[in-house]
């Protein structure tokens, strides 16, 4: 039987009340302020002060505890909007804000559907969303949506850890690289990315993501609708 309907132990006279619901918020604490290696079945365990055994009643292993913990983020993310294309960007969107919220989440997305309740109705609201969409199209369509917001988010969660072994922002980055890039382009062996370095507008993280969620969209439109 899956974690999802598997039924917790009965209470019991105890100094720490204790639920699977307590020990996940405990397991997602742990991850936001210190990321997945923090988070152990002891550690927890400790978090809630009580003794690692007690959480073998409603856990069986760490690997429960982490579908848990992404089913709950799952909770958070909401597909809104009266056009297949509002609702598609507001789960964009809302997936991106879980993913700042929660760094450690987007290291645990992109692998095999998500099974748990939360991440089932997150699911459900997009694909109701999508009712001018042909059925066979649904779900490449959800999939590139994803496969967008999940490299996307997963690049920016990489400048935030890179900031922090660092200690250098992408513009103090950028500037200690500055020398380097202008001897090399210099040469005249990459034209074509020089002149995008030198020309080009470049856009913040938010203002990237906007765009290529707005090239994407377009994509699908001209796809399935035309």
């Amino acid at each position: 039987m899956v974690v999802w309907e598997r039924p917790e132990p009965p209470e019991r006279p105890a100094p720490t009340a204790l639920s699977r619901e307590r020990i996940v918020r405990a397991a997602i604490r742990l991850a936001d302020a210190d990321g997945l290696g923090a988070v152990s079945l002891r550690k927890v365990a400790a978090a809630l002060d009580v003794g690692p055994m007690r959480l073998y009643g409603y856990i069986d292993t760490k690997e429960e505890l982490l579908d848990l913990m992404v089913d709950a983020v799952y909770g958070e993310i909401r597909s809104d909007g009266d056009t297949w294309r509002d609702v598609l960007r507001s789960h964009a969107e809302s997936t991106r804000r879980a993913v700042h919220r929660h760094e450690w989440f987007a290291d645990l997305i992109g692998g095999r559907p998500q099974l748990g309740p939360q991440a089932l109705t997150s699911g459900d609201a997009v694909v109701a969303g999508l009712g001018a969409v042909d059925v066979d199209a649904v779900m490449p369509v959800v999939g590139a949506v994803n496969a967008y917001v999940i490299g996307a988010v997963r690049r920016e969660i990489a400048e935030r850890r890179a900031e922090r072994a660092t200690g250098m922002d992408i513009e103090q980055w950028q500037a200690t690289s500055g020398p380097y890039l202008t001897r090399t382009f210099a040469t005249g062996r990459f034209p074509a990315l020089a002149a995008v370095v030198r020309d080009a507008t470049h856009w913040d993280a938010d203002q990237t993501f906007a765009f290529g969620l707005d090239f994407l969209l377009d994509g699908i439109a001209a796809r399935v609708f035309s």
